[in-house]
């Protein structure tokens, strides 16, 4: 019986919407990339024009010519001053070549690496890159090879038609396109964190509500039973007083009274569900054989032999709530005997305890039913059953008692269908420590 609808649907919603905000941010990502990197190729291209518009064989020959003729005329008296400024003017509007180049072209748009190769890849210069790289053959020869391997070169020519140089113009990325490239990652991981801490106080607040709800469930539980339970005692006592004389109806009376002891002590226990147990130290043997001895005397009736198989060798002292973890033991005793009402072969329930490394080990095996694998990590949550009858609070008490409580640790150490179940427990031992052999077994 399940009670409460598995988180895993959440997860897989979580999940799925975490892929697809991620692809979605690097599909997106990757368009704007592609986009900028479309404007660094034409802004390339445009230095690249600006240098072989400069680098233009017949620009410089008329450069050199006008500045012979001013040469020439300043020593000329008769020539004026004006049309010598004239001349000056005339040569000077052509550096405004070299102005756009490199401050309208290049200033503060061009912060990309490059490097000018000519056709047999011998470097002719660079730009954006640290001169300590280029200090170096080695070093040049790897931020060529970076860089050819990044984007298609751009190829250009300067000269006259009588003499012409092809060139070519190698560049990378520039720091906005590669921290864009390592954006998607972190804001993946910044969305996966997001995600998770919303999820964890998710859960948080279930298992808040869960455990308050299983605690105000186990309080009013106790306070029900309380009634009865008195009345249970008046009712007990005139049947004993009825039949005093009557050996077997005193038997059975007695029997009774233990019973209803024990509702007593399962109304105190729910009682304190949820309230600050008071731990004292106590021996851990006389516990479990106080259960086993309980148990013993109610194991299922399956028409066959049930073999109860002892083997107490922890005779140390725990930190503990009796009543609470007799109760934590009880209920992966009987769980085990509900186990084997599907067993086909042999039928037995195993308890078994040792200290070991500072700790008390105490297994219970039964070769019941086991435990699908798919649900051995579900055992313990609340309101999750694998009985058609059951709540689903059992284990999930018993975890609470031994982990929360008692600062221990309970999980299935092994389990398989139709072989039977494992279950440990461990508790940090107080004291001496010591294994005294107590081996029994019996057949019921």
């Amino acid at each position: 019986m399940k009670l409460l609808l598995p988180s895993n649907r959440i997860k897989v919603i979580l999940i799925f919407l975490l892929i697809f905000l991620g692809i979605g941010s690097i599909a997106y990502n990757q368009y704007l990339v592609s986009k900028i990197l479309e404007q660094e190729r034409a802004s390339v291209q445009l230095w690249t024009k600006g240098i072989e518009f400069n680098s233009q064989l017949v620009n410089e020959e008329a450069s050199t010519k006008l500045l012979n003729a001013i040469r020439i005329l300043e020593g000329i008296e008769e020539v004026p001053d004006t049309v010598i400024r004239m001349i000056e003017d005339a040569e000077a509007a052509k550096g405004s070549n070299d102005f756009v180049a490199e401050e309208i072209i290049v200033q503060d748009r061009f912060n990309i690496p490059t490097v000018m190769l000519d056709s047999n890849d011998m470097l002719l210069g660079f730009k954006n890159i640290d001169s300590l790289r280029m200090q170096t053959q080695k070093g040049t020869q790897e931020v060529i090879r970076e860089l050819k391997g990044m984007n298609p070169p751009i190829e250009f020519v300067i000269g006259d038609k009588n003499r012409q140089i092809t060139q070519f113009v190698h560049y990378g990325e520039s720091p906005t396109v590669q921290m864009l490239r390592y954006f998607p990652y972190i804001q993946f991981i910044l969305l996966g964190l997001l995600l998770g801490i919303g999820y964890t106080t998710y859960r948080s607040i279930t298992r808040s509500e869960q455990s308050n709800l299983w605690v105000g469930m186990a309080k009013e539980a106790a306070h029900q039973l309380g009634t009865p339970i008195s009345s249970l005692y008046g009712w007990l006592q005139l049947l004993k007083d009825e039949y005093r004389y009557e050996e077997t109806a005193v038997n059975i009376a007695n029997e009774i009274e233990k019973d209803i002891q024990r509702l007593r002590g399962v109304a105190e226990r729910f009682g304190k569900i949820g309230s600050e147990p008071e731990l004292k130290e106590i021996e851990i043997a006389p516990i479990l054989e106080q259960v086993m001895s309980y148990m013993e005397r109610r194991l299922p009736r399956l028409g066959k032999a049930i073999e109860v198989r002892k083997d107490l060798q922890a005779a140390a002292t725990v930190k503990a709530n009796p009543e609470l973890l007799q109760w934590a033991i009880e209920n992966l005793v009987k769980n085990a005997m509900d186990s084997l009402r599907e067993s086909k072969g042999e039928t037995y329930i195993a308890i078994s305890s040792k200290v070991q490394e500072g700790e008390v080990i105490i297994d219970i095996e039964d070769s019941g039913s086991g435990i699908d694998i798919k649900n051995v990590k579900n055992i313990f949550r609340p309101g999750f059953s694998t009985k058609k009858r059951g709540w689903g609070l059992g284990l999930s008490l018993t975890k609470r008692i031994i982990e929360e409580y008692h600062e221990g640790s309970i999980f299935v150490l092994r389990s398989e269908l139709d072989e039977g179940t494992t279950m440990r427990l461990t508790l940090k031992t107080l004291g001496k420590k010591s294994n005294v052999p107590i081996q029994t077994v019996s057949r019921q």
